[in-house]
Protein backbone atom coordinates (compact mmCIF):
# COMPACT_ATOMS: atom_id res chain seq x y z
CA UNK A 1 0.00 0.00 0.00
CA UNK A 2 2.77 1.91 0.53
CA UNK A 3 6.21 2.04 -0.39
CA UNK A 4 8.85 4.00 1.09
CA UNK A 5 12.12 3.44 -1.49
CA UNK A 6 15.58 5.04 -0.39
CA UNK A 7 14.37 8.06 1.04
CA UNK A 8 16.66 10.41 2.26
CA UNK A 9 17.06 14.27 3.75
CA UNK A 10 19.32 16.83 5.22
CA UNK A 11 18.67 19.69 6.40
CA UNK A 12 20.71 22.79 6.57
CA UNK A 13 22.52 20.99 3.63
CA UNK A 14 25.98 22.82 2.90
CA UNK A 15 26.14 24.68 6.55
CA UNK A 16 27.87 23.63 9.54
CA UNK A 17 24.52 22.46 10.87
CA UNK A 18 23.85 20.08 7.99
CA UNK A 19 22.55 17.13 9.50
CA UNK A 20 20.83 13.58 7.72
CA UNK A 21 17.70 13.05 9.64
CA UNK A 22 16.65 10.14 7.23
CA UNK A 23 19.33 7.93 5.66
CA UNK A 24 18.27 6.00 2.35
CA UNK A 25 15.95 4.63 4.31
CA UNK A 26 13.14 1.85 2.90
CA UNK A 27 9.93 0.51 4.35
CA UNK A 28 7.02 -1.31 2.83
CA UNK A 29 3.90 -0.93 4.54
CA UNK A 30 1.08 -3.29 4.07
CA UNK A 31 -2.76 -2.36 3.61
CA UNK A 32 -4.18 -3.17 6.60
CA UNK A 33 -0.58 -3.03 8.73
CA UNK A 34 -0.55 -1.64 12.43
CA UNK A 35 3.20 0.00 12.46
CA UNK A 36 4.35 0.49 15.90
CA UNK A 37 7.72 2.90 15.65
CA UNK A 38 10.39 3.17 18.05
CA UNK A 39 13.86 4.59 18.93
CA UNK A 40 15.99 7.38 20.93
CA UNK A 41 15.40 10.97 20.48
CA UNK A 42 16.80 12.40 17.40
CA UNK A 43 16.00 8.70 15.32
CA UNK A 44 14.28 9.76 12.96
CA UNK A 45 10.96 8.73 13.61
CA UNK A 46 8.60 12.19 13.51
CA UNK A 47 10.69 12.94 10.32
CA UNK A 48 9.60 10.05 8.78
CA UNK A 49 6.01 10.46 8.91
CA UNK A 50 7.00 14.29 8.06
CA UNK A 51 8.11 12.76 4.82
CA UNK A 52 5.20 10.63 4.23
CA UNK A 53 2.58 13.23 4.99
CA UNK A 54 4.83 15.83 2.81
CA UNK A 55 5.88 17.94 5.37
CA UNK A 56 9.07 18.66 2.95
CA UNK A 57 10.10 17.54 -0.04
CA UNK A 58 12.91 14.13 0.31
CA UNK A 59 16.21 14.80 -1.41
CA UNK A 60 16.39 11.75 -2.95
CA UNK A 61 14.56 8.30 -3.22
CA UNK A 62 10.75 7.64 -3.40
CA UNK A 63 7.09 7.38 -2.06
CA UNK A 64 3.98 5.67 -3.24
CA UNK A 65 0.79 4.88 -2.09
CA UNK A 66 -1.86 2.84 -3.52
CA UNK A 67 0.34 2.68 -6.54
CA UNK A 68 0.64 6.23 -7.38
CA UNK A 69 4.11 8.16 -7.45
CA UNK A 70 3.70 10.27 -3.79
CA UNK A 71 7.05 11.59 -3.68
CA UNK A 72 6.01 15.59 -4.95
CA UNK A 73 2.66 15.55 -4.06
CA UNK A 74 1.73 19.01 -2.02
CA UNK A 75 1.19 18.02 1.58
CA UNK A 76 -2.31 19.69 1.76
CA UNK A 77 -3.15 17.29 -1.56
CA UNK A 78 -1.97 14.14 0.10
CA UNK A 79 -3.96 15.31 3.37
CA UNK A 80 -6.78 13.88 1.46
CA UNK A 81 -5.76 10.43 1.80
CA UNK A 82 -3.52 10.75 5.14
CA UNK A 83 -4.90 11.12 8.52
CA UNK A 84 -2.76 12.62 11.33
CA UNK A 85 -2.48 12.97 15.17
CA UNK A 86 0.35 15.01 16.99
CA UNK A 87 1.84 14.72 20.40
CA UNK A 88 -0.09 18.21 21.29
CA UNK A 89 -3.83 18.10 21.74
CA UNK A 90 -4.29 21.39 20.55
CA UNK A 91 -3.30 20.24 16.93
CA UNK A 92 -5.67 19.38 14.81
CA UNK A 93 -8.70 21.42 16.02
CA UNK A 94 -9.88 24.55 15.76
CA UNK A 95 -10.43 25.85 19.66
CA UNK A 96 -12.80 28.87 19.06
CA UNK A 97 -14.98 26.52 17.02
CA UNK A 98 -17.62 24.36 18.85
CA UNK A 99 -17.93 20.22 18.64
CA UNK A 100 -19.97 20.30 16.57
CA UNK A 101 -18.52 22.48 14.02
CA UNK A 102 -15.12 20.49 14.41
CA UNK A 103 -17.30 17.79 13.80
CA UNK A 104 -18.56 18.59 11.17
CA UNK A 105 -15.82 20.07 9.32
CA UNK A 106 -13.91 17.01 9.47
CA UNK A 107 -17.05 15.21 7.78
CA UNK A 108 -17.01 17.38 5.00
CA UNK A 109 -20.21 19.32 5.46
CA UNK A 110 -18.05 22.45 6.81
CA UNK A 111 -19.85 24.53 4.12
CA UNK A 112 -22.86 24.28 5.29
CA UNK A 113 -22.31 24.52 9.11
CA UNK A 114 -25.44 27.74 9.47
CA UNK A 115 -27.59 24.80 7.51
CA UNK A 116 -27.07 21.73 9.32
CA UNK A 117 -30.15 19.68 9.28
CA UNK A 118 -31.31 18.13 12.28
CA UNK A 119 -30.22 14.62 10.47
CA UNK A 120 -26.48 16.09 10.26
CA UNK A 121 -26.64 17.46 13.87
CA UNK A 122 -27.66 14.03 15.22
CA UNK A 123 -25.14 11.98 13.44
CA UNK A 124 -22.62 14.21 14.41
CA UNK A 125 -23.60 13.65 18.16
CA UNK A 126 -23.62 10.29 17.86
CA UNK A 127 -19.82 10.07 16.04
CA UNK A 128 -19.01 12.29 19.78
CA UNK A 129 -21.13 9.76 21.85
CA UNK A 130 -18.57 6.62 20.21
CA UNK A 131 -15.76 8.51 22.32
CA UNK A 132 -17.63 7.56 25.34
CA UNK A 133 -16.92 10.94 27.04
CA UNK A 134 -19.86 12.69 27.14
CA UNK A 135 -18.78 15.16 24.38
CA UNK A 136 -22.27 14.26 22.65
CA UNK A 137 -24.02 16.84 25.65
CA UNK A 138 -21.49 19.45 24.75
CA UNK A 139 -21.89 19.47 21.29
CA UNK A 140 -22.13 23.70 21.77
CA UNK A 141 -18.61 23.99 23.43
CA UNK A 142 -15.98 25.39 22.36
CA UNK A 143 -12.94 22.71 21.64
CA UNK A 144 -10.49 24.90 23.70
CA UNK A 145 -12.38 24.08 26.90
CA UNK A 146 -12.30 20.29 26.63
CA UNK A 147 -9.50 18.40 28.33
CA UNK A 148 -6.26 17.23 26.24
CA UNK A 149 -7.66 13.51 26.49
CA UNK A 150 -10.88 14.83 25.37
CA UNK A 151 -9.84 16.75 22.91
CA UNK A 152 -7.37 14.36 21.71
CA UNK A 153 -10.28 11.97 21.61
CA UNK A 154 -11.84 14.85 19.10
CA UNK A 155 -9.32 14.71 17.11
CA UNK A 156 -8.84 11.43 16.44
CA UNK A 157 -12.20 10.80 15.33
CA UNK A 158 -11.95 13.62 13.27
CA UNK A 159 -9.20 12.01 11.69
CA UNK A 160 -11.15 9.31 10.99
CA UNK A 161 -14.43 10.30 10.35
CA UNK A 162 -13.59 9.83 6.57
CA UNK A 163 -11.72 6.79 7.21
CA UNK A 164 -7.97 7.92 5.15
CA UNK A 165 -5.90 5.91 3.52
CA UNK A 166 -3.22 6.05 5.99
CA UNK A 167 -3.14 7.37 9.35
CA UNK A 168 0.01 8.57 10.91
CA UNK A 169 0.16 8.94 14.77
CA UNK A 170 3.13 10.87 16.24
CA UNK A 171 3.24 10.04 19.45
CA UNK A 172 -0.34 11.21 20.09
CA UNK A 173 -0.74 10.08 23.74
CA UNK A 174 2.76 11.15 25.07
CA UNK A 175 1.24 14.87 26.57
CA UNK A 176 -1.82 13.14 28.57
CA UNK A 177 -1.88 11.83 31.87
CA UNK A 178 -1.86 7.76 32.39
CA UNK A 179 -5.35 7.64 32.54
CA UNK A 180 -6.21 9.39 29.37
CA UNK A 181 -3.63 8.41 27.58
CA UNK A 182 -4.49 4.55 28.27
CA UNK A 183 -8.54 5.88 26.99
CA UNK A 184 -6.84 7.22 23.96
CA UNK A 185 -4.63 4.08 22.74
CA UNK A 186 -7.79 1.75 23.83
CA UNK A 187 -9.80 4.23 21.32
CA UNK A 188 -7.38 4.50 18.94
CA UNK A 189 -7.04 -0.03 18.65
CA UNK A 190 -10.83 0.49 18.00
CA UNK A 191 -10.95 2.75 15.52
CA UNK A 192 -8.20 1.06 14.17
CA UNK A 193 -9.56 -2.34 13.67
CA UNK A 194 -12.94 -1.29 12.98
CA UNK A 195 -12.19 0.55 9.64
CA UNK A 196 -9.23 -1.54 8.78
CA UNK A 197 -6.96 1.22 8.68
CA UNK A 198 -3.62 0.98 8.07
CA UNK A 199 -1.73 2.74 10.92
CA UNK A 200 1.67 3.87 11.33
CA UNK A 201 2.43 4.89 15.30
CA UNK A 202 5.20 6.60 16.97
CA UNK A 203 5.65 5.95 20.45
CA UNK A 204 7.83 6.59 23.31
CA UNK A 205 6.02 3.49 25.57
CA UNK A 206 8.05 0.33 24.56
CA UNK A 207 5.77 -2.24 26.04
CA UNK A 208 2.79 -0.78 23.64
CA UNK A 209 5.00 -0.99 21.19
CA UNK A 210 5.29 -4.72 21.07
CA UNK A 211 1.45 -4.96 22.75
CA UNK A 212 -0.25 -2.81 19.78
CA UNK A 213 -0.91 -3.60 15.98
CA UNK A 214 0.77 -6.21 14.22
CA UNK A 215 4.58 -5.09 13.06
CA UNK A 216 7.22 -3.04 15.24
CA UNK A 217 10.00 -1.26 13.48
CA UNK A 218 13.05 0.26 15.48
CA UNK A 219 15.33 3.58 14.19
CA UNK A 220 18.52 4.88 14.85
CA UNK A 221 20.38 7.51 13.03
CA UNK A 222 17.40 7.53 10.02
CA UNK A 223 17.30 4.06 9.45
CA UNK A 224 15.32 1.26 10.23
CA UNK A 225 17.53 -1.29 12.16
CA UNK A 226 14.74 -3.60 12.98
CA UNK A 227 11.61 -4.74 11.75
CA UNK A 228 9.57 -7.31 13.39
CA UNK A 229 5.90 -9.10 13.20
CA UNK A 230 4.42 -12.45 14.10
CA UNK A 231 5.96 -14.94 16.55
CA UNK A 232 9.19 -13.71 16.14
CA UNK A 233 7.74 -9.89 17.49
CA UNK A 234 5.29 -12.13 20.24
CA UNK A 235 8.36 -14.01 21.80
CA UNK A 236 9.90 -10.44 22.42
CA UNK A 237 10.12 -8.33 25.85
CA UNK A 238 11.78 -5.22 26.32
CA UNK A 239 14.49 -6.56 27.59
CA UNK A 240 14.87 -8.05 24.17
CA UNK A 241 14.59 -5.11 22.27
CA UNK A 242 16.74 -3.35 24.36
CA UNK A 243 19.72 -5.77 23.96
CA UNK A 244 19.07 -5.61 19.81
CA UNK A 245 19.16 -1.82 19.72
CA UNK A 246 22.70 -2.41 21.47
CA UNK A 247 23.46 -5.16 19.24
CA UNK A 248 22.57 -2.98 16.33
CA UNK A 249 23.73 -0.02 16.93
CA UNK A 250 26.38 -0.44 19.35
CA UNK A 251 24.87 1.62 22.13
CA UNK A 252 22.51 1.51 24.65
CA UNK A 253 18.84 2.82 23.77
CA UNK A 254 19.24 6.06 26.41
CA UNK A 255 15.65 8.23 26.34
CA UNK A 256 14.68 9.77 29.39
CA UNK A 257 11.30 10.42 27.49
CA UNK A 258 10.58 6.31 26.64
CA UNK A 259 9.01 4.44 29.13
CA UNK A 260 10.46 0.86 29.49
CA UNK A 261 7.91 -0.66 30.84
Amino acid sequence: MLNISHISKSFNPGTPNEKLVLNDLSLNVEKGDFITIIGANGAGKSTLLNAIAGSFIVDSGSLTMAGHDITLMPEHIRAKHIGRLFQDPMRGTAPGMTIEENLALASGRGGWLSRLSRADKAALRDRAAMLNMGLENRMQQPVGLLSGGQRQALTLMMATINPPMLLLLDEHTAALDPGAAEKILSLTTSIVEENGLTCLMVTHNMQSALELGNRTIMMDAGRVVMDVSGAERGALAVADLLLRFREISGKALDNDRMLLI
